[in-house]
């Protein structure tokens, strides 16, 4: 992976995804929302690639379009009505709106977790909270690692399969589901076996005993202090503006909050500017690279 921000200490890379995550699953103001769902697919283009836009396309949209479906069918609050169902509620445009707005806040919440999973790996999250939850840091860096890991397992035991000519798609429907059984139970297997394997290679280390020390590559760098310095104030500037109405915005009865003032101006701002602030360093490494190579 050549993204530049995922470099920083696992302490910064931690505090970016807490404050955008926290903030994208409380901040409903619709330039909020729409700043979210945009960072989130940019930076998880940058990182993924064609898979971002394939998890964009079959997850994402129709989790959206789902969530703007279902919302005004059992959601019936609002003043403006635009027509009434067959069983006599109303359709009004804020339950339209509001599902919308659901269902571009889950979009961007499940765009930054694909981020978070490929940002902070496994070392990175025992090394923030080994020594404070060993026991639970290690089940959830397990827990993070084991769909992609049991996927790449199943694929190859898959063209095994092929390879011995037991194929899932060399028989009929029944044959070629109960081929995908056993490519799904050898799978399986193996996934309990390797915890077990992990867990007793990690009770061997001492993992977990007290005064235990553990070698880390991970150093707190001049860049780091800089960039937990800008963390810091856009989190505080962010909290401070929800909490002074700032970002403020109701969906019921009516559409209504905070919109163009210069007081809400500047927190939209520093909201995108937290949002984007990966892209930036990419962005900014990337021109220095280009600079020092035009020097040589």
């Amino acid at each position: 992976m050549t993204d530049a921000f995922s470099r920083y200490h696992p302490l910064v890379n931690f505090l970016y995804f807490a404050l955008v995550l926290g903030f994208s699953m409380t901040l409903m103001h619709p330039v909020c929302l729409l700043v979210s769902l945009v960072c989130a697919l940019l930076y998880a283009v940058h990182l993924k690639g064609r898979r971002a836009v394939r998890f964009t396309v079959f997850v994402c949209l129709p989790t959206l379009l789902l969530a703007a479906v279902v919302n005004p069918a059992f959601n019936h609050a609002g003043m403006t009505i635009l027509a009434y169902l067959p069983n006599g509620n109303p359709f009004t445009l804020e339950s339209v709106l509001y599902g919308l707005a659901a269902g571009i806040l889950l979009c961007a919440v499940l765009l930054w977790f694909t981020c978070f999973n490929e940002v902070i790996t496994s070392d990175k999250f025992v090394y923030l909270f080994g020594r404070i939850l060993p026991s639970l840091s290690l089940v959830l860096s397990m827990t993070l690692r084991f769909i992609p890991r049991f996927k790449a397992q199943m694929d190859t035991v898959s063209q095994a399969q092929r390879g011995i000519g037991q194929g899932v798609s060399s028989d009929g429907v029944l044959g070629r589901l109960r081929k995908a059984v056993t490519v799904f139970s050898v799978t399986v297997t193996w996934a309990l076996e390797n915890a077990i394997e992990t867990a007793d290679s990690m009770k061997s280390r001492g993992y977990g005993l007290k005064g235990r020390t553990a070698f880390s590559v991970y150093r707190m760098e001049e860049r780091d202090k800089a960039m937990l310095l800008w963390l810091g104030f856009c989190g505080l500037y962010l909290i401070c503006g929800s909490l002074s109405g700032g970002l403020r915005w109701w969906y019921f009865p009516i559409l209504q909050g905070s919109g163009t003032e210069v007081f809400s101006v500047s927190f939209y701002l520093v909201y995108s500017a937290l949002c984007m602030t990966p892209l930036m360093i990419d962005r900014k490494e990337e021109a220095a690279w280009h600079l020092s190579v035009s020097k040589i």
